[in-house]
């Protein structure tokens, strides 16, 4: 793993590379995305796809695997370059345990809701 992880890269390999590095290495994750191959070929078969020169890409899953597991580990260069390349200000990672307070939260509210609007039907219903 390095020491440090860049803040910022200078195109989408480097930001993917920087993620990979970020969680072990292309060993590591390569068999994480690919199981199915031993330690050493996933390993490869991930450095080839990081390669521009090369023909093996990442699928849309396969990226999207690298991003969730980088925000996990707090790793963040590469939603960083993505969004800075698409315009975006930089990217502000949730709070999980927050995101499902907020939910709890916004379900109670909309029963309590649903409760009155049956209610206020109810009483409609009985004046008809």
């Amino acid at each position: 793993m390095p020491d440090q992880i860049p803040l910022f890269v200078d195109n989408y390999y480097d930001a993917i590379r920087a993620a990979i590095e970020g969680l072990g290495g292309f060993k590591r994750v390569g068999s994480d995305i690919k199981p199915d191959l031993s330690v050493e070929a996933a390993g490869r078969w991930l450095a080839d796809c990081c390669n521009p020169d090369k023909r093996e890409k990442l699928s849309l899953t396969e990226l999207a695997y690298i991003r969730k597991a980088s925000r996990k580990a707090g790793i963040h260069v590469l939603a960083a370059f993505e969004m800075q390349a698409a315009g975006y200000a930089e990217p502000q990672p949730m709070n999980l345990e927050d995101e499902s307070a907020q939910l709890k939260r916004d379900f109670i509210r909309s029963v309590e809701a649903l409760n009155a609007l049956q209610a206020r039907m109810a009483r409609l219903g009985e004046v008809a």
